[in-house]
């Protein structure tokens, strides 16, 4: 993270729904000779299985000879965290308003600060922010409502507060990112963006990147971001194209050879051109 800070890339952090979709990460990673991490939420962990999703990049890791990391999105409590850090996960993002959109500020706080103790026992960067982040991972119809959005906008001054009160590694901003996917194009505020890097000495992410153009993710790695989550673009490709394949095959019953063959290109495809976007390509070590 601080060699992405200091030479200007951010890692693309990229939602693992299935082994499908590992596979598009790793094979762009290995494309792109650029680092990357993939994440999982409460929702896949539940699926998959801590122990299981590690087990599972490290395979991909030695098989491609990439440089991938697991991050633990959006952890929902600190009993939660407490086993990705276990598992061995080198990134984890705590938000105790995930599973408390009304949690205050001291409960925030304190369990952010719990989980960065914690992770010294392996020494995982610690990601969080102050507030709840709206939107999903889906995909929406309704346009963006920016002046509703931005009552949720980070300030520089309270990131500075919320970073000194917990000690986290990596702060969460808020400036026009929202998750999922929507028919008009997010838009990032740039400016607050510099008076948060301008104002804080720890990596910066952005969540929500889908739906993003591209020239915010140029323009923000240049200001100082280090780590962008990607999901809902992802998951748009795989659906329409497996979608489209399906119908196009109708008497294929081995879905998996369907899923090989067409869904992860167009899953690798995504990837990669984010990974460009974000300056990473080339990066790896």
């Amino acid at each position: 993270m601080a060699q992405a800070r200091a030479e200007h890339w951010a890692f693309g952090a990229f939602n693992l729904d299935d082994q499908a979709t590992l596979r598009a990460v790793v094979q762009a990673a290995a494309a792109q000779k650029a680092p990357v991490l993939v994440e999982v939420s409460q929702g896949e962990v539940d699926d998959i299985g801590l122990d299981n999703v590690r087990d599972l990049v490290d395979n991909f890791k030695y098989e491609y000879g990439v440089e991938i990391y697991i991050n633990l999105d959006h952890s929902p409590s600190v009993e939660a965290a407490k086993k990705g850090i276990e598992a061995g996960f080198e990134f984890i993002h705590i938000d105790a308003s995930q599973a408390n959109h009304d949690a205050s500020d001291e409960e925030i706080i304190a369990a952010t600060h719990e989980i960065v103790d914690y992770a010294k026992l392996t020494g995982a960067l610690v990601e969080s922010e102050p507030h709840y982040f709206g939107g999903s991972s889906s995909v929406f119809t309704q346009k963006i409502d920016y002046e509703e959005i931005k009552k949720t906008f980070s300030t520089a001054e309270g990131a500075q507060a919320f970073v000194h009160a917990t000690g986290i590694d990596t702060y969460a901003a808020a400036i026009g990112n929202l998750h999922g996917k929507y028919p008009v194009p997010k838009k990032l505020d740039l400016h607050l963006l510099q008076q948060i890097r301008d104002a804080l000495d720890i990596n910066i992410s952005l969540h929500g990147g889908s739906g993003t153009p591209g020239h915010y993710f140029r323009d923000a790695v240049k200001i100082g971001v280090t780590k962008i989550n990607i999901n809902s673009d992802m998951r748009y490709a795989y659906r329409t194209t497996l979608e489209k394949v399906l119908a196009d095959n109708p008497n294929e019953y081995s879905v998996a050879k369907l899923v090989a063959k067409e869904v992860v290109p167009a899953v690798q495809a995504v990837v990669e051109s984010k990974l460009v976007d974000f300056n990473s390509a080339g990066k790896a070590i």
